[in-house]
């Protein structure tokens, strides 16, 4: 991912979307949230809008593990204020978990719940970033 971030343009093509349904995330720091998800998850910048003179982002495309994942920046003078993100759990399914958890704990993810086999026979943890947003991984046991 480069930290340059080129302007869309009426010529330039919007980056194909992945997944049946994609998360969009307001962030307190939409582009180092994707900085960091670049060190925790091998994130590849998709697109995203250039800052505004706030150092603010409207639109952030990522790609993790073959699936999209949008962000903003918050806007409260538009009506978009900053919430603590809650009620929910982005999973991200793997391939190779110690390898996704142990790169997602270096760069600096919380653990919230410990990666083992769950009674439904898959292994299982969950992590928080320094965004506060949680995330769950998951991969079948073989």
């Amino acid at each position: 991912m480069e930290t340059t971030v080129e302007q869309n343009s009426a010529q330039q093509q919007a980056a194909p979307v992945k997944g049946g349904i994609v998360a969009y995330l307001q962030i307190d720091g939409a582009m180092k949230a994707a900085e960091f998800y670049k060190q925790a998850f091998g994130a590849e910048l998709a697109g995203a809008h250039p800052p505004d003179e706030q150092g603010r982002t409207m639109h952030v495309h990522i790609y993790i593990n073959g699936s999209s994942l949008m962000m903003s920046d918050a806007y409260p003078d538009y009506g978009y204020p900053l919430e603590k993100p809650q009620a929910f759990t982005i999973t991200l399914p793997v391939e190779g978990i110690d390898f996704w958890w142990k790169r997602a704990v270096d760069a600096g993810m919380t653990v919230v719940t410990d990666l083992e086999v769950m009674f439904w026979g898959d292994r299982y943890g969950q992590l928080r970033d320094p965004f506060g947003v949680l995330w769950a991984m998951n991969e079948p046991v073989k």
